[in-house]
């Protein structure tokens, strides 16, 4: 395929940390496939993680963490998502994607796969506008514009830095609220500069 098919093929690690057999990248195998996957294995490094063929990738485990990083090892968190850090560390590329393990491809209302990579690019390409608060969301994707009453002078918006995946069905609530709206779906949000955002990093884009 064309190299536009695959956006920042060449600029952009994936960056998955894991204590299981990779399979889960069967049903990403069209979005992640030409891009290059850092894997960062948390727990008993004897442990083989197998990883689907067809994939170009790093492996890390602690031993190679502890050989790589000597006595600041301990500064990359164990038994925890946290591990993939040192995935940010090795990487070379400007963009760096991030996702769990137990992240699976989302559906659109037709039953087609959501290529939920290309939206993190999408985002990361494109300004954000975190001054003032446009009522019809992104006004830079097709078809939308800016609502009237916008500032002129914010309209060229800010680069965006992070762009940041949301769980479908399981918003990233309390247990006792999950429980009481169990079937909450999550679209997207723009969080306006300044605020502090409680978040995990399950799916990331920066």
């Amino acid at each position: 395929m064309a190299a536009s098919t695959f956006p920042l093929k060449d600029e952009l690690d994936i960056v998955i940390p894991t204590i299981r057999n990779l399979d889960f990248l069967e049903m990403w195998r069209p979005f992640f496939q030409p891009y290059h996957l850092i894997i960062v294995q948390d727990g008993d490094p004897s442990k083989v993680v197998k990883v689907p063929d067809g994939f170009d990738y790093e492996l890390y485990n602690r031993n190679d963490i502890n050989k790589i990083l000597g006595p600041k090892a301990s500064c990359i968190s164990f038994k925890d998502s946290a591990c993939r850090c040192f995935g940010y560390m090795v990487s070379k590329k400007k963009y760096i994607f991030t996702i769990d393990d137990d992240c699976f491809v989302a559906k659109d209302p037709t039953g087609k796969d959501i290529d939920a990579l290309r939206q993190h690019i999408n985002n990361l390409l494109h300004p954000s506008t975190p001054y003032f608060f446009n009522t019809l969301y992104d006004p830079f994707s097709d078809g939308a514009d800016f609502v009237r009453g916008y500032p002129f002078s914010l309209r060229e918006g800010v680069p965006t830095a992070v762009s940041h995946g949301l769980w479908l069905n399981i918003p990233d609530y309390d247990a006792p609220t999950q429980l009481v709206k169990p079937r909450e779906r999550n679209t997207s949000h723009d969080n306006s500069k300044g605020h502090f955002v409680p978040h995990v990093w399950n799916e990331l884009g920066l």
